[in-house]
């Protein structure tokens, strides 16, 4: 894909950073909307910010897009109810076909509260990850905020996952971790992704209203 720079105001914006933002966008509303349509936007979302974060040197980052590509198809398959889903099952029979519950069948995965239980597993993970990400990413030699960039990484994959399951907490992991993803993004010249996720925070807020209210426990 061609990438167009164009300056204006003191600002770089390129081809890539618009359409990656624009995607971003597509996903948010669609996040906060709690439709199907936000997993098919994560995928298109992930490949093109891995593209941006390995021109930018934003390792991390780039690994957690790839990460996030494989958590979407993960999170269509869960959202449908195809594998841990609560809908109900069909009778085994002598096919290992039987195995899988009918189409018709599926029921669509509700929002709902994470459980007390996995919280902190969850805390452990993101501190362990960020520690993790601020050692190896001056290894890398690129990143020049490892703790902001390491804290980001580790709130993105503990968020997605929480997101896979439909847990109206997700939203808490990018109250967080947007205001440094805009600041970094900004600061290394993507604005266009920088306001992205200026506008992003916004959907947080109403997010957090909305699948808490909608939440069935």
């Amino acid at each position: 894909m061609m990438n167009f720079e164009l300056s204006t105001f003191n600002f770089q914006l390129s081809t890539l950073d618009v359409v990656g933002a624009a995607i971003g966008l597509v996903f948010v509303f669609s996040e906060y909307k709690a439709s199907r349509w936000l997993w098919p936007s994560s995928l298109l979302m992930a490949a093109f910010y891995a593209v941006i974060n390995f021109r930018i040197g934003w390792y991390a980052n780039m690994g957690i897009c790839l990460y996030n590509f494989a958590i979407s198809i993960y999170g269509i398959l869960v959202w449908r109810g195809i594998i841990q889903g609560r809908g109900r099952k069909s009778e085994v029979g002598n096919n290992a076909s039987d195995l899988r519950p009918p189409t018709s069948d599926l029921q669509e995965r509700s929002i709902s509260s994470c459980p007390l239980r996995y919280w902190p597993w969850l805390i452990a993970a993101t501190a362990a990850l960020t520690l993790l990400f601020y050692w190896l990413l001056p290894l890398l030699g690129e990143s020049t905020l490892p703790w902001l960039d390491g804290l980001s990484a580790a709130l993105g994959i503990v968020g997605m996952w929480m997101l896979s399951q439909k847990y109206w907490q997700q939203w808490l992991c990018w109250l967080v971790s947007e205001p440094i993803l805009a600041y970094i993004y900004f600061t290394t010249g993507y604005t266009a992704s920088a306001v992205m996720y200026v506008v992003y925070e916004v959907f947080v807020i109403l997010g957090i209203i909305r699948w808490k209210k909608e939440s069935i426990s």
